[in-house]
């Protein structure tokens, strides 16, 4: 659109300029007609003047069609319908508490008292056994039925605690020794342990907040207490993760960002809705079922936002999801116009 623009500025001002070239010939010739005749030399002049004028208002026709153009290039027009399905989302710019956060990685793991390992009490033959791995249990849930070798009486194992039968080496039939028969461990809640090293440490304290990334979902979550390691140059941050749906597994790797710092700031944009047009930073915003760039001057910003200086008002409704899709809408239309 840009060069289709361009090249019908210059084809008028190439005409304009042999038209003017022309009418300098017959000018010349008039005046070598008019020391011949004496005639005509008023009336050519007022039409030299009527010729400059109309080429001022056609240029001045040229450059408000290009400062219009400016703006429809940053434009596109995407009904209702369509942005819905694909996804293209609004939201209205406001003021934001930003976090500042530092980085760190860990694992995901169960408290000591979260796992049970049974064992008989005395050895004997194994008359029943009624957990298999998977089961849950509850506290007090019979597991097994053992015959004592010394009594010949017969004795229950039963669950020190409520969760999943995870191992068994137990089955009808089997004496038992000094084995473990069943390995019982509750995942109803996890601890994150994040690596502390020394260039942290003074950042990093017990009840900060932490936001938990682990396998394409984010957790909230607050540092319970900072402990020290035998032999590691680091010392765990323990957060607890509350995991009653189960959706978390021990020994995940986790990313947590630490919030060290908050402050507010009067006006934000959502982080992905910023997009690169010309070189600039800046939004779409919606005007009725059509999405134009509008530059911003950014400032701060923390994971999920950025600070705006100036460029955007608050209340207006900006692209926050799927930003690019507008973006690359618009580079395509300028390709195509461009060949």
């Amino acid at each position: 659109m840009k060069i289709s623009r361009l090249y019908l500025y210059l084809t008028i001002t190439a005409a304009l300029g042999a038209a003017n070239f022309a009418f300098a010939q017959a000018i010349s010739n008039d005046h070598d007609h008019d020391h011949e005749h004496g005639a005509h030399a008023p009336e050519n002049t007022q039409h030299d003047e009527s010729e400059d004028h109309k080429h001022e208002n056609e240029q001045g026709d040229v450059d408000k069609d290009d400062h219009s153009h400016d703006e429809e290039e940053n434009t596109s027009r995407i009904d209702s319908d369509m942005a819905t399905q694909v996804g293209i989302e609004t939201t209205a710019a406001t003021g934001q508490t930003l976090h500042q956060t530092i980085t760190s990685y860990g694992v995901l793991s169960t408290g000591p008292e979260q796992l049970s390992h049974m064992r008989a009490r005395f050895s004997g033959l194994i008359t029943s056994a009624k957990a298999s791995i998977g089961d849950t249990v509850k506290a007090g849930d019979l597991l097994a039925e053992v015959e004592s070798d010394e009594s010949l009486k017969k004795y229950s194992v039963r669950a020190p605690i409520s969760g999943m039968v995870v191992q068994r080496h137990a089955n009808t039939g089997e004496v038992t020794k000094d084995q473990v028969l069943f390995s019982i461990a509750n995942f109803d809640m996890l601890w994150a342990e994040f690596r502390i090293y020394p260039a942290q440490r003074n950042n990093v304290f017990a009840q900060q907040a932490v936001e938990i990334i682990s396998d394409q979902q984010t957790i909230a979550g607050k540092i319970s207490h900072i402990i020290p390691t035998l032999d590691k140059p680091y010392q765990l941050a323990r957060v607890p993760l509350d995991n009653q749906k189960l959706r978390l597994s021990p020994g995940l790797l986790v990313e947590g960002r630490i919030v060290i710092d908050t402050f507010n700031v009067s006006l934000a944009v959502d982080k992905n809705g910023v997009q690169q047009l010309g070189g600039r930073s800046g939004v779409f915003i919606k005007e009725g079922e059509s999405y134009r760039f509008v530059p911003l001057t950014l400032g701060r910003m923390d994971d999920h936002y950025v600070e705006v200086l100036g460029g955007l008002e608050e209340g207006q409704q900006y692209v926050n999801q799927n930003s690019y899709l507008i973006k690359a809408d618009i580079e395509k239309s300028e390709a195509e116009h461009e060949h």
